[in-house]
C-alpha cells in the first residue's frame, strides 16, 4: 500500500551514501500533477511555513510542494514540530535534492542554486563534517550495491518487484526472489534512464524508482473509509470523491467539484447467495458505468468486471462471502492507466469486511427522480436509436427502417437478441436484418396480394414510446392516398398519428395482412399536419425481400379479425430494433 511505499522511500534515501558536508534534503509534504494547482497549493502553506517551494519532481509530470532546503536533523525536527502542529500532512518526507529540478515558484531557478545560496548558513557545520569524514563515490558500484541491497527486508525487495511490474519491465511473481527475470527487468529501467546495465540497482536508484512509483498517487488523497452501514473498509481517493448517498445495492462517493480528476466510487453491499451474486454481475453491465469493452470474469465467488469506452475506465471487483455480496466499482478517465492501476491495486490490497452490516434492499423515502431508466441511482445503456420492426419469415428475419440502422456499433431485437444487416435500401427506406440466433416467431407477416380500398380503417402497430412500455402499441387511422405526395407509387399516404419510435412497424388491414411498412417522417424542413404518414408499399417490400433472398408470403384479404385476436397478431409480428452507438 502507498504507506508502506513511502516509508520504504523515506529508508533508501536515508541510506544513501553520506556526503562529507552536510546533506542537504527537502522535506516534501505534497505534490500536484499541474504546476498551476501545485503553486496554488505551495501559497496555501507558505500563508503559515516558511520556506515553501514549488518544484519539478525529476521524472515525471508531478510537481513538488517542498520546504528547505535543510541539513538532514533540521530536517527532522521541522518535520515533527510542523506534524505536531498539524501544518503538514503525516505521511510528509524528506527526499535529496536529485529528487528535484527547477523551483518554479516563489522564484524560478535550479534546485541546485537554492542549494547555493543555503550553503553559506551551514558551512560551518560542513567544515567540521569534512574532518572526520572522507568524501563518498558519486554512486554505488555493482559491488557496494549488492551489499546494500541485502539490506533490504523481504518488503522492499517486493517494492522494487512491484514498482518494476508498474512500469512495464516485470510480469513474473511478487516474491521477494532478484532472479534472472528481476535482474533482466533491473536492467531494462536502467537502460531507459541512461544507467550502466548492470542488472543491480543501486540506493539512489531504488528510490528513484520508488519516487516515480509513489509520484502517480501524491495528491489524490489515498485514505482508508470505513461505511459501517455497508459494512466496508476501504481505501479511496479522499481527495477526488466523497460519500454522497445510499441507493442500495450501492453507497455513491461522488467526484468533488474541482477535483484534479473526474473519478467515481461505488462501494456494493446486499444479502445474497450465487445466484444473486450472478444476476448482479448480468445486471451491471447494462450499465453506462460499464462500457460494453473490457475484460469480464465471473467465478465461482466472485466477479470481476472491467469496462472501456465512452472516456472512461470502471473496473468493479465483487465477491460473495457468508451470504453477502461486497465489493465495490472505481470509475477513472481514460488514458490514465498509471494512475488508476494504482489506485485498483491499492483498494484491492486494503478491501475489508465485516458480517454484521449489510445494505438492506431500500433505504429512505421515493423521490421524484426515479426513473425506469435508472438502477439504484445509475443509468441503464439505452439504445442511441430505438425504431419498430417486424418479422418477415419463418427464420425470424426482420425487416425494419434504413434509419434504424445507420452507423451503429451493434444491433438488438427486443433489446437482447443481437442482429446483423443483411441488405439495406437506402432509396426505399428499407433494411433487412438477420439474428444472430436461431428464432421462431408465433407470427411473420402475410403481405396483401392485391389492392387496398381507400378510406378503409388500418392498425399500426409499433413501439410508440421507445419501448418503455414493454409491448408495441396498435394506433388506427385510415387510408387517404395511393401514392406519396410528390406522386411516388412506392408510397401510400395514410391519416394516422405516429411517433419516431413507429417507423418500421407493419400497417395492417382489419383482416390482418400486412399492406405496408411505416416510413420515418421525411426530412423536408415543412412541418406536415398532424396525422399525416407514409408507408412503403408491399409491391416495393417484396421486390426488395426478393433481391434479399427472402420470398414474401402473399395472400388475399381475408375477413376481419377479431380485436383481441388482431392485437395479438400484431404483437407476436412487431420487433423493438435498437441501434447501439
Amino acid at each position: 500500500m502507498i504507506f508502506k511505499s513511502r516509508k520504504a522511500l523515506a529508508l533508501l534515501l536515508a541510506t544513501t551514501a553520506t556526503p562529507a558536508v552536510a546533506q542537504q534534503v527537502w522535506l516534501q509534504v505534497e505534490a500536484q500533477g499541474t504546476r498551476e494547482r501545485a503553486i496554488d497549493t505551495a501559497q496555501d502553506y507558505a500563508a503559515q511555513i516558511e520556506d515553501v517551494h514549488t518544484l519539478e519532481i525529476v521524472g515525471s509530470s508531478y510537481y513538488a510542494i517542498a520546504l528547505g532546503p535543510f541539513t538532514e536533523n533540521e530536517a527532522a525536527a521541522r518535520r515533527r514540530e510542523l506534524r505536531a502542529r498539524g501544518l503538514i500532512p503525516g505521511d510528509s518526507y524528506t527526499a535529496e535534492s536529485e529528487a528535484y529540478g527547477a523551483v518554479v515558484w516563489p522564484v524560478e531557478a535550479d534546485a541546485a542554486t537554492i542549494l547555493a545560496q543555503n550553503e553559506s548558513e551551514t558551512q560551518t557545520d560542513a567544515q567540521a563534517v569534512s574532518e572526520s569524514e572522507p568524501a563518498p563515490e558519486p554512486d554505488e558500484t555493482p559491488a557496494e550495491a549488492r551489499r546494500s541491497e541485502q539490506a533490504l527486508t523481504r518488503e522492499d525487495r517486493e517494492e522494487i518487484q512491484i514498482a518494476l511490474r508498474w512500469k512495464g519491465y516485470y510480469d513474473a511473481a511478487i516474491d521477494a526472489a532478484f532472479g534472472r527475470g528481476t535482474r533482466a527487468s533491473m536492467a531494462a529501467w536502467q537502460a531507459e534512464k541512461g544507467y550502466d546495465e548492470t542488472g543491480v540497482l543501486t540506493t539512489r536508484q531504488r528510490a528513484e524508482l520508488l519516487r516515480e512509483y509513489n509520484a502517480v498517487l501524491e495528491g489524490l488523497g489515498l485514505e482508508p473509509v470505513t461505511d459501517t452501514r455497508a459494512g466496508i473498509t476501504v481505501v479511496v481517493p479522499s481527495d477526488l470523491v466523497a460519500f454522497d448517498r445510499y441507493d442500495p445495492p450501492f453507497a455513491h462517493y461522488e467526484g468533488v467539484d474541482g477535483a484534479e480528476v473526474e473519478a467515481k466510487v461505488l462501494l456494493i453491499s446486499q444479502e445474497g447467495e450465487r445466484a444473486d451474486l450472478y444476476g448482479l454481475y448480468d445486471i451491471m453491465q447494462t450499465l453506462e458505468i460499464v462500457p460494453r469493452e473490457g475484460e469480464r470474469e465471473r467465478r465461482e465467488s466472485g466477479f470481476t468486471l472491467i469496462g472501456r469506452g465512452d472516456g472512461i475506465v470502471s473496473q468493479t471487483e465483487a465477491r460473495l462471502e457468508d451470504g453477502q455480496i461486497k465489493g465495490f466499482t472505481l470509475i477513472w478517465p481514460a488514458n490514465d492507466e498509471d494512475r488508476r492501476t494504482r489506485v485498483i491495486d491499492e483498494m484491492i490490497d486494503s478491501f475489508e469486511t465485516t458480517t454484521s452490516a449489510v445494505l438492506p434492499d431500500v433505504i429512505g423515502e421515493p423521490t421524484e427522480d426515479q426513473s425506469v431508466d435508472l438502477l439504484a441511482g445509475l443509468r441503464i445503456r439505452t439504445p442511441a436509436v430505438v425504431r419498430s420492426g417486424f418479422y418477415v419469415s419463418r427464420r425470424g428475419e426482420v425487416l425494419t427502417t434504413a434509419d434504424a440502422v445507420d452507423q451503429c456499433e451493434r444491433i438488438t431485437l427486443d433489446d437482447d437478441i443481437e442482429a446483423t444487416v443483411d441488405s439495406v435500401d437506402a432509396d426505399a427506406g428499407l433494411a433487412l436484418l438477420t439474428p444472430a440466433q436461431a428464432l421462431a416467431p408465433r407470427q411473420h407477416a402475410t403481405f396483401l396480394d392485391g389492392v387496398p380500398r381507400l378510406n378503409t380503417e388500418v392498425i399500426l402497430s409499433g413501439y410508440s414510446f421507445d419501448g418503455q412500455l414493454g409491448a408495441p402499441s396498435l394506433t388506427y387511422g385510415t387510408l387517404v392516398a395511393m401514392t406519396g405526395l410528390d406522386g411516388d407509387e412506392d408510397l401510400r399516404r395514410y391519416d394516422l398519428s405516429s411517433r419516431s419510435g413507429d417507423a418500421g412497424g407493419p400497417v395492417f388491414d382489419r383482416g390482418g395482412s400486412v399492406l405496408g411498412m411505416l416510413r420515418s417522417a421525411p426530412e423536408t424542413g415543412r412541418n406536415l399536419p398532424d396525422g399525416v404518414s407514409f408507408a412503403t408499399d408491399v409491391d416495393a417490400i417484396r421486390d426488395f425481400l426478393t433481391g434479399a433472398g427472402v420470398m414474401a408470403e402473399t395472400g388475399s384479404a381475408g375477413a376481419d379479425l377479431p380485436r383481441g385476436q388482431m392485437e395479438r397478431r400484431a404483437t407476436d409480428m412487431t420487433v423493438l430494433v435498437g441501434c447501439w452507438k
